[in-house]
């Protein structure tokens, strides 16, 4: 018989038959100590992993590549291979090794996915975990989102691919099911995480069941979504899909909430990174909102926290009880003393989900425990406040669970094991059969020693000694020649050379219980672990609500502490349109710069609904910009807001158009890019949107550009959003003389010495120049392209003051013809003995502050 037609050994043929059945992922094949993975396995995790390559048996002639890790440390392999993008199937040994006649009986106990994880090692505890299915009917789409992580469920239907692309961004969902056939534009062809399931999963039918059958319930209407075809569609793929992977219900997922769009402030994809929420624009968390923002004492309440910010509330009176909520714990220096006993809870919510999927681990237990400890404390504090206030609402759930803490209490060791296979986690005195065994175990040669005195006693035999094998067990050995003086209840169990070996029953009753004692203690703990499961399950739904409120406190005193440490307002949240910011500040660059921030004031009404902003590059339009809608947007959750007083009238949909990128794998050029997000806007913007809109047109000619961004600004106009228009086009300062509405402001600078200072103040009127030549020297610019710039600046000049034109640096700023008005003023004598070239910035701009406050 050729190689070739060499069948596979039993093994092997076991290992094809499993990984035929999951040929997507990779298959962790359990084989004693390791899992191994197999032919085109093995390559990618050998490369994936770093891990070697090697070699076994042969399969059609050829060797079988092999690669393994070992299974007490391969949570630290899954991570990486799940943040790769990739699934595993773990496939366990099921039988006893020894006893199995041929292939251990193996079966695949649970598929990992990067979208169902739930181990504490494999996800990012401050970060959402996310699982999204999505469905099209027509123009209308239906998302469903899980955490597994949690339990959260929930479901959205929005109109176009626009709004459904804008919600993926806010989930960001690490994988999402989508069905085979559909088209999907090109954000997210290529994503990473990308499921295509069959087209016959997606059937609204067999969806509905499924959740009915998830929450026991004989339809839906009870949680308000019924209506909702496409959305129910997905998310019973969605269920379906979990539990295939978990080999398991999904117990600890017991309702589907609704999300509606018009309840939240609408962010678009491409505004909700611009902002850069919680993801700057290289992709990290670094100097985002959220950065700033997150002081939480937990991870759940960290997690909530981007929640709310990436999904700011239109419903005044939710987002008036946050911020109330957020003045009481001010008011009544409630907060610190909060934060310290949350700090002690732990991740309640995720510990929560592993005892509901029975794969809590003893450490998970013991937080929890902890956790319940505190809980008291944290409700004597929470007494204090008033009925009717958010934060009475959210004490009612953060109860005492006597009954649980004080077993949790008891049973436990006060630091376990990481996992329950070795024993060790159930405390002394809990439970009387666990001592006996533990007993037996741990003193079985004491009483070994206490036999073999007796026994020379009782027998008068000096050589008698008490011994033990694995063959045999234990035995009595006495040597040959005192054998026949051996008691007549003595049992002869093994003759010797020089020696009788005899068993009596009390050393056999011994040799039962000690033999078996060390597994029966493991046996025992392994039962009385699982009760402990079966007990906190029992409270599962009240100990998940509670948990949900914990987060909510966590929040709020976050808000609270970060308004007292970063100087932050409550604003008023009048039903009236507009916006009036005093004092403004953008709440990361002010944590990040090292000069001083400069304030700065902004107001929006009815008769005002667009500002025409002018200034230099570098100058903070886009940062004036930009904090006006991070002040919205951290209104609209209920925080305070870095400002000295500001009032935010309704607002329903934040736009931004601001930087610049391409699109190169979608085939769009920067401007392409651009022109997208500007018609997006124009298409979508109502009389209660926020608009930031920052040098449309840069892409294309001079006369192209400022066409287009004069009537963009000027259909905005009629559109009545408020409207922040940034421009280097000076002649659209013109539109405020020409249309309702609009009003010129511009940011602040100064020259000196052919150098320029950024004031960064926002003043009335336009600004007078670009001052781009000396923005490109500060840049680093050869002094020679400067040279031959001004130079060629001086000519066309001089050519538009010939054709009769006026030059945009005719006129100096007023800041600046006060300042140089007369040869007298003091300050130019102090400015005289300045070195201003051998100042660093900072200083510069400290000077130009004091003498701005002198004048």
């Amino acid at each position: 018989m050729s190689q070739a037609s060499t069948p596979h050994t039993p093994m092997m043929a076991q290992y094809l038959k499993i990984k035929r059945e999951h040929p997507e992922g990779l298959l962790f094949y359990r084989m004693g100590d390791f899992y191994e993975l197999f032919f085109e396995d093995a390559r990618r995790a050998a490369a994936l992993l770093d891990i070697t390559l090697t070699q076994r048996g042969q399969s059609a002639g050829q060797p079988i590549p092999m690669a393994g890790v070992p299974y007490h440390s391969a949570e630290g392999y899954l991570a990486r291979l799940v943040q790769a993008g990739e699934s595993v199937a773990i496939c366990e040994q099921m039988g006893d090794p020894g006893a199995a006649k041929g292939p251990v009986e193996r079966k695949v106990v649970r598929v990992v996915t990067p979208g169902t994880l739930y181990d504490e090692a494999l996800l990012d505890a401050r970060r959402d975990n996310l699982l999204v299915a999505i469905h099209a009917a027509g123009e209308r789409w239906g998302l469903a989102w899980l955490e597994l992580s949690s339990g959260r469920f929930s479901v959205l239907e929005v109109e176009g691919e626009a709004e459904m692309l804008a919600e993926l961004t806010r989930l960001d969902p690490a994988e999402l099911l989508v069905p085979e056939s559909l088209a999907l534009p090109s954000a997210l062809a290529e994503r990473r995480g990308l499921r295509r399931q069959s087209d016959w999963l997606f059937d609204p039918e067999s969806a509905t069941r499924t959740l009915c059958n998830q929450f026991a319930v004989q339809d839906l209407r009870g949680f308000g979504c019924a209506h909702l075809g496409a959305a129910l569609t997905a998310a019973g793929v969605l269920v379906d899909y979990a539990r295939d992977t978990q080999r398991s219900g999904l117990p600890h997922v017991t309702a589907i909430g609704v999300e509606n769009r018009d309840d939240a402030v609408v962010i678009d994809a491409a505004s909700r990174r611009n902002l850069e929420i919680d993801v700057n624009l290289g992709g990290g968390a670094d100097n985002t909102l959220a950065s700033v923002l997150d002081t939480t004492a937990t991870a759940m309440g960290s997690r909530l926290l981007k929640r709310w910010l990436n999904r700011p509330l239109r419903d005044r009176a939710q987002v008036g009880a946050r911020q109330a909520a957020v003045a009481l714990l001010l008011d009544q220096d409630a907060f610190e003393p909060l934060r310290e006993t949350l700090k002690a809870i732990g991740d309640v919510e995720r510990i929560l989900a592993r005892v509901a999927l029975y794969s809590a681990r003893p450490r998970d237990l013991a937080r929890l425990r902890d956790a319940l400890a505190a809980l008291p404390g944290l409700e004597a504090s929470l007494a204090a406040f008033s009925e009717g206030t958010t934060l009475d609402d959210l004490k009612r759930h953060v109860r005492p669970y006597p009954g649980l803490a004080d077993t949790l209490a008891r049973a436990l060791v006060e630091n376990p094991p990481v996992v329950i296979r070795d024993g060790g986690v159930i405390a002394e005195g809990f439970d009387a059969e666990l001592d006996e065994h533990r007993g037996l175990a741990e003193h079985a040669g004491d009483y070994l020693v206490r036999l073999e005195a007796r026994e020379r006693e009782r027998t008068g035999l000096p050589g008698l000694k008490v011994g033990y094998n694995r063959v045999h067990g234990y035995y009595i050995e006495i040597p040959r020649a005192q054998a026949r003086d051996a008691p007549a209840d003595y049992i002869r169990r093994q003759t010797l050379k020089n020696a009788e070996r005899f068993i009596i029953p009390e050393l056999k009753e011994f040799e039962d219980k000690a033999l078996s004692a060390k597994s029966r203690a493991l046996a025992r703990e392994k039962l009385l672990f699982e009760s402990l499961l079966d007990d906190l399950n029992a409270e599962l739904g009240a100990l998940q609500a509670s948990a949900r409120a914990l987060a909510s406190l966590d929040v709020l005193a976050a808000f609270a502490e970060r308004a007292r440490a970063l100087d932050f307002v409550r604003p008023d949240l009048p039903e009236a349109p507009g916006l009036a910011i005093l004092g403004g500040r953008h709440p990361v660059v002010e944590r990040v710069s090292e000069a001083p921030f400069v304030p700065n004031d902004l107001h929006l009404d009815d008769e005002r609904r667009m500002l025409v902003i002018t200034g230099p590059n570098m100058g903070g339009k886009s940062t004036y910009m930009r904090q006006a809608a991070l002040i919205t947007l951290l209104a609209h959750t209920g925080s305070f807001v870095p400002a000295d007083a500001a009032v935010i009238g309704p607002v329903d949909r934040i736009f931004t158009r601001i930087g610049s990128s391409d699109d190169l794998a979608g085939g769009r050029s920067t401007f392409m890019v651009e022109m997208t997000e500007t018609a997006s806007i124009l298409h979508n913007a109502t009389d209660q949107s926020l608009v930031l809109m920052d040098e449309i047109g840069r892409g294309t000619s001079t006369f192209d550009g400022l066409s287009l961004a004069w009537a963009s600004a000027e259909h905005l106009t009629r559109t009545r959003a408020f409207t922040l228009f940034a421009t280097h086009y000076f002649e659209m300062t013109a539109l405020a003389d020409q249309a309702e509405g609009v009003a010129n402001v511009h940011l602040t600078a100064t020259e000196h010495r052919d150098g320029i200072v950024f004031m960064h103040r926002v003043e009335d009127g336009p600004a007078s120049q670009s001052y781009g030549l000396q923005v490109a020297q500060l840049a680093g610019v050869p002094q020679g392209v400067i040279s031959r710039a001004r130079e060629k600046l001086a000519v066309l000049e001089q050519q538009e003051i010939d054709q009769g034109g006026k030059t945009r640096g005719d006129t100096p700023p007023p800041q600046q013809a006060d300042l140089f008005a007369s040869a007298a003023h003091p300050l130019l004598d102090e400015l005289a003995t300045l070195d201003l070239d051998d100042l660093t910035p900072r200083q510069a701009l400290e000077c130009l502050y004091r003498w701005r406050d002198r004048l």
